[in-house]
């Protein structure tokens, strides 16, 4: 008698499935998705899920640290490599047109939409937390321009760094409702315009 040799199971692909996980949360936000969605979107049962990740907000936390090192690290990237804060939030507006409206992935920043109407306060503190970090690395390079004559001694640094960050949102808030490419664009090169000399 022949006995056949089983297959093997297919081994659990965590990159893949915080892929799609990422994808359900940038589009409907940390509220809105639920286990089940969730759960359909990955593939598995709840209790696959559970001990894969633990729970939804540790999902979350993961899906917002692959996020960050995929789509949202851009701005610390052109603070880092550009040779003054104005060329770099130049960068940065111009790329955020590009990659809020990529029709690869959902529209807009996913740290930006994925709190709107979260009853989470731990989940609302922490991608709080992100932006205002993301805030205060504007504030410092403006503040190192400043010090360095690159930018007026009466430069606001904090006004700038936050004036950026409402840009940036507005843009992701905008690219949601459907803003495109070309017209984010627009937004960014007025935005500049107010940049100091």
């Amino acid at each position: 008698m022949v006995t056949g040799q089983r297959g093997r199971p297919r081994s659990f692909d965590r990159d893949a499935a915080l892929d799609k996980a990422m994808l359900a949360f940038w589009e409907h936000g940390y509220e809105a998705t639920s286990i089940a969605d969730l759960t359909r979107t990955l593939g598995i049962g709840a209790p696959s899920l559970y001990a894969a990740f633990g729970d939804k907000r540790k999902l979350f936390d993961e899906v917002v640290v692959v996020y960050g090192s995929r789509y949202g690290d851009f701005a610390s990237v052109a603070l880092r490599e550009e040779p003054s804060a104005g060329a770099a939030m130049a960068r940065i507006l111009r790329e955020a047109a590009e990659i809020y409206t990529d029709p690869a992935h959902p529209p807009g920043c996913m740290v930006i939409s994925a709190a709107v109407n979260t009853t989470s306060q731990e989940v609302a503190e922490a991608l709080r937390e992100r932006r205002n970090a993301n805030l205060a690395l504007f504030e410092s390079r403006i503040t190192a321009d400043i010090a360095t004559g690159v930018l007026p001694a009466d430069t606001d640094a904090r006004a700038l760094a936050r004036y950026a960050g409402a840009v940036l949102q507005g843009m992701s808030q905008q690219s949601r409702d459907g803003a495109t490419r070309e017209e984010l664009e627009a937004v960014a090169e007025r935005a500049l315009l107010a940049w100091p000399k």
